[in-house]
């Protein structure tokens, strides 16, 4: 299993999962964040047929499905975006980042914590959306590439505006599959729970 501890600053690696096939990982400085599109998810399952022939763009993003074990059970972060739902952190990966590396600063940034451990990866999405930060409405094609993180039991969360975090909280095991206000990340969440179940950490 992959494994590396994350502070919020330096990555360093641990072991490595044989089933998870990083371009590298060495110790290295957490970049600046970067400010990172929040899709229309509705929009897209309305129009996805005829957006994807549309002139489009296509960009790469990473991000973080993170729990903690205490003794009244498992708890998943969930972070409230500037559209006032309910998700998980999520940004573009910068040039020269892993998606693992990517993942974990901006899950790192968004959800104000000071430590995680990479897990698994737990899968991709992809979704089509209309830019309305950076690119002037744009259509943009967007794949999401998820992975799971273990942080400490006492861990804290902070929400932070300059990261598009307007809200945080700590949700029970059995109910993050209702407390995600996107469907489209269900396949993930659902992913995680096994996982988690599986190895009980």
């Amino acid at each position: 299993m992959l494994k590396f501890l994350i502070r919020s600053k330096i990555l360093i690696t641990i072991s490595i999962h044989k089933q998870i096939k990083p371009e590298r990982f060495s110790l290295m400085i957490m970049k600046k964040p970067s400010l990172a599109s929040q899709p229309f998810h509705k929009q897209v399952k309305k129009n996805k047929a005829s957006v994807q022939t549309q002139k489009s763009v296509k960009e790469i993003s990473a991000g973080g499905v993170v729990f903690k074990c205490t003794p009244r059970g498992f708890y998943f972060a969930l972070m409230k975006d500037s559209y006032g739902k309910w998700a998980f952190p999520k940004g573009r990966v910068e040039k020269g980042e892993t998606l693992e590396e990517g993942a974990a600063r901006e899950t790192l940034e968004e959800l104000g914590l000071e430590e995680i451990r990479l897990i698994d990866y737990l899968g991709k999405i992809d979704i089509w959306f209309r830019d309305r930060f950076e690119k002037n409405g744009m259509l943009v094609h967007k794949d999401i590439h998820f992975f799971l993180f273990q942080t400490s039991p006492e861990a804290k969360l902070i929400s932070d505006p300059e990261h598009h975090t307007y809200g945080v909280k700590w949700v029970p095991l059995n109910q993050i599959l209702k407390s995600s206000n996107y469907k489209d990340t269900k396949p993930i969440i659902q992913e995680a729970i096994q996982l988690v179940k599986k190895n009980a950490l």
